[in-house]
């Protein structure tokens, strides 16, 4: 757990802190987590190898450190299932779907601020 977010959960649990956009940040930023959360709505659970097959620049270690974290902050869920060789599986959990109207005006507000910067007369 990154410092940042150390400090923001310890305040959370001694009631010292009430910055609900600074929580938000804490639990979804980070160049990967938003990323990951777009692939885990739009294309349902992800072994850990299709995972890095998405994201292609992203090290071994970061996704594991990434995926840790959006589970401790319970907004994704790891299921091992029964087989041989062990099947695992990354999805939403139901507070990581809310999080998705967000991440869709965040994609949308992208797009639009793209085609301004790339239209001619800009």
């Amino acid at each position: 757990m990154s410092d940042l977010r150390k400090e923001i959960m310890d305040k959370l649990k001694s009631g010292d802190y009430n910055c609900e956009k600074e929580l938000t940040l804490s639990v979804i930023g980070g160049k990967w987590k938003l990323i990951i959360l777009w692939h885990l709505d739009k294309e349902g659970p992800q072994r850990f190898s299709e995972l890095q097959r998405l994201l292609p620049k992203i090290t071994h270690k970061m996704l594991t450190s990434q995926l840790k974290e959006m589970m401790d902050d319970g907004i994704i869920h790891r299921e091992v299932y029964p087989e041989v060789p062990p099947k695992v599986e990354y999805s939403l959990t139901h507070l990581g779907q809310t999080l998705m109207p967000i991440l869709e005006l965040m994609y949308d507000w992208g797009r639009m601020r793209i085609a301004d910067i790339t239209s001619p007369g800009s």
